[in-house]
């Protein structure tokens, strides 16, 4: 079950490969994300070292869910993948000119984890075609019931 898209990932980039990370959470995170109040539409994956992070998902937090700490909505959040993943994501990255962009965030067995996707950008002209089609699939449907 998905609980936000990045449906502006899937508009700027062609999404070759997807994976399933974890992600490093605060308890007051889950709470928010849970209450549905997180945005991943600006942010991007940065690779370190050896290690996944996530730049610029902005998590709001509830007015309810602690009063000893000073929640930061937009820290840094680290990516949890299998070494053999990191590696060959680092790889593409750094010799292929991929770009690694969050598609969503979504439950698996109880647990948030966030879908990484590995993406070519697209140029302005990509883009105006992917509109043109998905236009035309809209005017096919909208003609065949018409005549139904």
């Amino acid at each position: 079950m998905s609980i936000i898209d990045n449906r502006k990932a899937f508009h700027d980039y062609f999404i070759e490969d997807k994976y399933e990370a974890g992600l490093v959470l605060e308890g007051w995170e889950v709470k928010a994300i849970r209450a549905g109040r997180a945005n991943i539409k600006e942010s991007y994956v940065v690779i370190r070292g050896a290690e996944i992070f996530i730049v610029g998902m902005h998590i709001t937090p509830l007015e309810s869910a602690s009063t000893h700490i000073h929640p930061d909505p937009t820290r840094t959040r680290k990516l949890l993948l299998h070494a053999e993943e990191i590696a060959k994501l680092i790889g593409k990255v750094e010799r292929a000119g991929y770009a690694l962009v969050p598609l969503d965030l979504h439950y698996n067995k109880g647990r948030v984890k966030a879908t990484v996707g590995l993406a070519k950008g697209k140029k302005q002209f990509d883009k105006r075609e992917t509109e043109k089609e998905r236009d035309w699939v809209r005017e096919k449907a909208r003609l065949v019931r018409a005549k139904a």
